[in-house]
């Protein structure tokens, strides 16, 4: 038997190229499991086989406990220490103890048992070399043949025994995959699990796209031409940015290929989607302007301080500028970065000028001059009084309406209106003291009140009042913490129920 036990280790170990070590403790394992269905479920055993004779000897275990536990619960596997020590002077609590017995024979039985063990061991083995293999590797193309197709996705065979896993949300949307296809996609995710798929693939992502083109375009993979970003509609259209970084090449043609053989072969691995090729621009509306593609831009305002754009197209090129269920315009907005809002021409000019009427009102209003000095403000760019009080006086004298005696004025006047606001900022807030009972309320603090009152929200029942959402912009407050001062704030609501 012991000849036995060493042969089935070697033949094993050979054949799923794994340790020997994994086989004799696969072995152990059986044959102890096979000792306690002979001599009782309920002991410990412990199986050591020699790795150079095969032979092997069998111990009853026990878990030492200290004498004063109350943790004890199985007499057949555990001990106090007053008993360990007859088995084991040197007993510790914590540790085990362990006298010999019988050995089993390796049997049919422990045989079989051993097979079952070692069959598990080794899918386990092989599975976390899966899992070291790919681990490095999340963000890459990786491809293989589907081995099967369900409800659940596609199980893609990706060779040495790795299996990729595609889901129904990460699949092209109406991509006919059958057994026996040959697929590429990106490793998305890599985890370690004792069962199921640890290998997970995507082929609707914008990373994608860019690794297709990174295959198929060798000056991307030299480093010629950059890959700026991508967005996708899957199954429908893309959108890539590229630059280049040698004068001498065009990376969008370069990306396109002769004849467009090679967008033409993403476009086929991505059954048929559509993909517009865009030049990136350190300007950021001339990045815009050809992110719209294939629209024409007529004009563009930029509003940095909301990080939007205003983009006027001819009418006739409205639809096509925003694309059917406005793919178009979401694209772009997604690849650029950018709130794209797409107008006709006649749209464009009737918001400037409204925005340019508010301006002068407020001009007119604020500072107290007549129309013509508030228009020349604002067709010379000045938008808010801050502008007026602090720009350079030398930016004021160039504008050729006005002299030193009207630039000195308007600057003192909005000096003087900006104070004045800040004045009155300041005596509403020192006004809006919180209440007693708002700043003794359960899980208050005096910041968060003051910030509360600065709001009108000044008392116990004010807050009450109030819900979640009215609260959320706060920065002291996330949503938990405002339902349960609200909820605080009702409790008097319900005294009186409760006594009743």
């Amino acid at each position: 038997m012991n000849k036995e036990i060493l042969m089935v280790a070697d033949a094993v170990s050979n054949e799923k190229g794994v340790d020997k070590d994994v086989i004799f403790e696969a072995i152990e394992a059986a044959l102890a499991s096979a000792t306690r269905k002979k001599h009782g479920d309920e002991m410990e055993v412990r199986v050591a086989i020699d790795r150079s004779t095969g032979a092997y000897e069998t111990f009853r275990q026990w878990m030492v406990f200290a004498d004063d536990s109350n943790e004890l619960e199985d007499p057949d596997c555990e001990l106090r220490l007053q008993d360990a020590v007859d088995v084991d002077p040197d007993a510790k609590p914590g540790e085990y103890v362990e006298e010999p017995m019988e050995s089993v024979e390796f049997g049919r039985i422990a045989a079989q048992t051993a097979k079952q063990v070692i069959v598990q061991k080794v899918r386990e083995a092989e599975r976390i070399q899966v899992v070291e293999e790919y681990q490095e590797r999340e963000g890459e193309l990786v491809s293989g043949i589907v081995k099967r197709v369900d409800r659940n996705g596609a199980y893609i065979d990706l060779g040495n025994n790795a299996e990729g896993f595609l889901s129904r949300e990460d699949l092209i949307p109406r991509e006919p995959l059958k057994s026996q296809d040959r697929v590429k996609g990106v490793l998305r995710e890599v985890r370690s699990e004792i069962r199921g798929p640890q290998l997970f693939m995507t082929r609707n992502s914008p990373q994608f796209l860019i690794e297709l083109f990174t295959v198929e375009v060798p000056e991307i993979g030299q480093g010629l031409i950059d890959v700026i970003g991508a967005a996708r509609d899957p199954g429908l259209r893309a959108k890539i940015a590229v630059r280049s970084n040698d004068n001498r090449i065009d990376p969008v043609g370069a990306c396109v290929g002769m004849r467009g053989s090679r967008v033409q072969a993403v476009s086929n691995e991505l059954a048929g989607e559509r993909v517009d090729i865009i030049l990136h621009d350190e300007n950021p509306a001339q990045y815009v302007i050809n992110a719209m593609s294939p629209a024409d831009v007529l004009s563009i305002v930029v509003d940095e301080d909301s990080h939007s754009m205003d983009i006027a197209v001819d009418e006739e090129k409205l639809s096509q500028a925003i694309g059917r269920g406005g793919q178009n315009i979401r694209l772009a907005s997604e690849l650029t970065g950018w709130k794209l809002n797409v107008m006709t021409e006649t749209d464009a000019v009737d918001k400037s000028e409204q925005e340019s009427r508010e301006l002068i009102n407020k001009f007119i209003a604020d500072l107290d001059v007549d129309e013509d000095v508030a228009t020349i403000l604002v067709q010379e760019g000045f938008s808010s009084l801050e502008e007026v009080a602090y720009v350079p006086v030398s930016e004021l004298l160039a504008i050729s309406e006005f002299n030193e005696e009207i630039v000195e004025e308007l600057r003192a006047r909005a000096r003087d209106v900006l104070i004045t606001q800040a004045i009155a900022t300041e005596e509403v807030l020192d006004q809006s003291e919180p209440a007693e009972d708002l700043l003794n309320l359960e899980g208050m603090d005096k910041e968060l009140a003051y910030e509360l009152a600065s709001r009108a929200i000044t008392t116990r029942e004010d807050l009450a009042e109030q819900a979640v959402s009215d609260l959320e912009d706060i920065k002291l407050l996330d949503s938990e913490r405002a339902a349960n001062l609200i909820m605080a704030a009702r409790a008097h609501w319900f005294e009186g129920e409760e006594q009743a």
